[in-house]
């Protein structure tokens, strides 16, 4: 039980007391249900990687986005983790292809240029007229931001490199709105 709530706590966001209810939810559960979670586990190992083009999580190489003969492989979307892209594909609204970082600078944590994924993006850019920033608007998301506009500029002059809008969030009040996120709001304003 100790070695398991050990190996469990290592999860993000998993500290000792979950650990500990997630374990005894185990060893409560049916011998097929703990067996069908460790199947579950060794098979995302065995079958999942990085592509090798965006870092995406997938179980081909290249992943779809970029193996897709309609998406435009010209424009890329740099955004932070491979769940960010399931976000922005629910608009419906993007037909580039993505470049996963997995994670963003981060000083503090330890978090340097080369422990993200830059170097592959960097290779990409002959064949990129435009890399959309979708960091988050967080400190460590400026900062990647930043950094990337920079570096990406440094390698290819003529590549036209944007950041996403951000700005007061749709269905919310104004009166809620911080500082910085009206002014994001009121610089990126567009005729109506």
């Amino acid at each position: 039980m100790s070695r398991l709530i050990e190996e469990l706590r290592k999860l993000p966001g998993i500290g000792s007391k979950s650990a500990q209810r997630l374990a005894f939810h185990v060893l409560r559960s049916s011998a097929e249900d703990a067996e069908a979670l460790s199947v579950a586990i060794r098979e995302l190992k065995l079958h999942l990687r990085l592509c090798s083009i965006c870092n995406n999580i997938t179980d081909i190489d290249p992943c779809g986005y970029c193996a897709s003969p309609v998406r435009n492989q010209r424009l890329v979307c740099v955004v932070e983790e491979p769940t960010n892209i399931g976000t922005i594909e629910k608009t419906r609204s993007y037909h580039g292809v993505y470049h996963v970082l997995h994670g963003t600078l981060s000083p503090i944590g330890g978090v340097g240029p080369e422990q993200l994924r830059i170097a592959n993006l960097l290779t990409r850019l002959a064949e990129v007229d435009e890399v959309i920033l979708a960091t988050s608007p967080t400190t460590e998301g400026e900062a990647t931001a930043g950094y990337l506009a920079l570096e990406l500029r440094k390698m290819k002059a003529d590549v036209k490199v944007t950041r996403i809008a951000t700005g007061v969030p749709a269905g919310s009040d104004i009166e809620y709105a911080d500082e910085v996120t009206m002014t994001r709001a009121m610089e990126g304003r567009r005729e109506f």
